[in-house]
């Protein structure tokens, strides 16, 4: 295997760009005499001269072997700086982060992650997807939010935990706190029958309700329209309604519910990794996101 330095092919091309090893040594702040070490240990380890040097005021030529050398060696030098530039941006938290989620939190925490770490950084590249909620995984993602606690080799921290509300058209349910058992019989509107929405209506039966379900479709916000169109109640997460107009909307009534299901948010990341300071810098906010909205709780 050939020995050759990064610092030996630079000095290299510099001399082929210049045409003399004195302005090559000026480009490279060396002097000449540093110039001409570096080009012979180069030649030493390839076992052959790179340049022909004519002598005088004349210009060095690169012999057939130093065009190959050089050819392969500007790849190797290009690598080398973005290798560089990666490093730098690491450094200064401007590098990329991979980040999945899923739409709670997509509506309210992250927006708060990601203003302050383009604030923080602006030239970072934050990439978000979202997770699918019967199988998370976290693959090659750098952080995971996840409304429980995900397998493999990982870490996280617990945000907060997050009730679920009972939202039903004005006059329905009586103002104040609704008990749970209130809606056992009474039409509902609901997710597909997911993972998290079995666990929801296995919860609510374990309370004594066992909603009539009238109707099923993804999206928290179709789910609201179906109740403001008088079709069904539904029990959707704090953070679907806090994110949405429902608060604010005066076909609507919002009931605590009693008691009432409660799920985990957890912040999930590669245990054995080497965090960046873009990755540490968002568990930090995202903690602080998830205190703020669980003090509004």
């Amino acid at each position: 295997m050939i020995d050759v330095e990064l610092r030996h092919l630079r000095a290299m091309a510099a001399i082929a760009e210049e045409g003399t090893f004195g302005r090559a040594a000026v480009r490279l702040g060396y002097t000449q005499s540093s110039v001409s070490q570096q080009i012979a240990a180069l030649e030493r380890a390839l076992g052959g001269a790179v340049f022909d040097r004519p002598g005088g005021p004349r210009a060095v030529r690169l012999t057939p072997l130093g065009e190959v050398v050089l050819s392969h060696g500007r790849e190797l030098l290009t690598r080398s700086e973005a290798l560089a530039d990666a490093v730098d941006r690491f450094r200064a938290g401007s590098g990329r982060i991979d980040i999945g989620t899923f739409q709670s939190v997509s509506n309210l925490i992250l927006p708060a992650v990601v203003r302050q770490l383009l604030d923080e950084h602006p030239g970072c590249d934050i990439r978000l997807s979202e997770v699918e909620p019967e199988d998370p995984k976290l693959g090659d993602l750098d952080l995971l939010f996840h409304d429980g606690r995900i397998e493999g080799d990982v870490e996280h921290v617990k945000l907060l935990d997050e009730p679920y509300l009972l939202v039903a058209g004005v006059g329905v349910f009586p103002d104040g706190p609704v008990r749970a058992e209130l809606l056992d019989g009474a039409p509902m509107v609901a997710w597909p029958l997911t993972f998290h929405q079995r666990w929801l209506e296995r919860t609510l039966a374990e309370y004594g309700a066992r909603p009539r379900v009238v109707f099923r479709t993804s999206g928290h916000e179709t789910i609201l329209s179906m109740v403001r169109a008088g079709i069904g109640s539904a029990v959707l997460p704090w953070l679907a309604l806090h994110g949405s107009d429902a608060t604010s909307d005066d076909r609507l009534s919002i009931h605590q519910l009693e008691p009432a299901p409660s799920r985990e948010m957890f912040l999930h990341w590669p245990a054995e990794r080497t965090h960046s300071p873009l990755a540490t810098r968002a568990i930090e906010i995202a903690i602080e996101a998830a205190g703020n909205l669980a003090a509004q709780i």
